[in-house]
């Protein structure tokens, strides 16, 4: 019966228009909508799902600024039972090093986690680094990008898929997973379940109360920086093909023309 903690992330939701912020460069959350990040719903489903089958309890841990609550709001209606937000202006802009960083050192604190879950890569930074990283701060075993996962007798065992084939992996626990869009479907949160979220634990982490020190963390202290952008060209008007007959030929010309097929 795990403790298990969910590694979850509000990112700007897909369909909003996505800028980066002037003078560091770093993403422009305010200017998009926001939404919790499709994967970490299925890292928190798996966690549930384990939870259901062999009791425990499921934390899910999530770094961001205050708006970040409502992606927080969103896991602890689907059913986790309590929720732990890092928030520290200090933060922000870290890169994927630090972030795991404080991630790992946040971790620390949550009291007998034996699993954690997390989704293989967020849609904004698409690393797909940080469960690796904080496995390696932690000192515990990492099964990344799984498709399937069992836990039994002390022990996370599945199915990794990749290029080059399958996968059976299997580690003891502690451990950290990382899974993918294959793992699951996540649930809808039920009225119920929304309405219990308002009454559940989000207990508030700063820097400090995880002893990280702020100098080691932040767009400062980041081991990359970007240095200048281009806003990407406005859309130009597609090509229309009048349909006289010959409509389809006209279409396949076009698509050998943009090397599409």
């Amino acid at each position: 019966m795990p403790n298990i903690v969910v590694l979850i992330k509000q990112v700007p939701d897909t369909w909003s228009e996505r800028k980066l912020s002037e003078g560091d460069f770093t993403l422009d959350r305010e200017a998009a909508d926001a939404v919790l990040d499709e994967i970490n719903e299925r890292a928190v489903e798996e966690a549930l799902q384990i939870k259901e089958a062999q009791g425990g309890e499921v934390t899910v841990l999530c770094a961001g600024p205050d708006r970040a609550t409502e992606a927080i709001r969103k896991a602890l209606s689907m059913g986790a039972d309590k929720a732990v937000h890092l928030n520290d202006e200090a933060l922000h802009g870290s890169d994927a090093i630090q972030t795991s960083w404080a991630l790992a050192a946040a971790i620390g604190q949550i009291e007998g986690a034996e699993l954690i879950i997390a989704g293989n890569e967020a849609t904004d930074g698409r690393t797909g680094a940080v469960p690796a990283i904080i496995a390696e701060y932690l000192g515990i075993p990492q099964l990344t990008h799984m498709r399937s996962l069992t836990i039994a007798d002390g022990k996370a065992t599945g199915e990794r898929e990749t290029d080059e084939g399958t996968f059976e992996l299997e580690a003891t626990l502690p451990a950290i997973v990382s899974v993918t869009e294959k793992m699951n479907e996540p649930r809808f949160p039920s009225f119920k379940g929304i309405m219990a979220a308002k009454k559940k634990e989000v207990q508030v982490f700063s820097l400090a109360d995880i002893g990280v020190d702020p100098e080691t963390v932040g767009v400062a202290n980041a081991g990359s920086a970007v240095t200048a952008s281009t806003p990407k060209p406005p859309r130009t008007a597609g090509e229309k093909v009048a349909d006289e007959g010959e409509g389809g030929n006209d279409v396949a010309k076009y698509l050998v023309g943009q090397k599409i097929i």
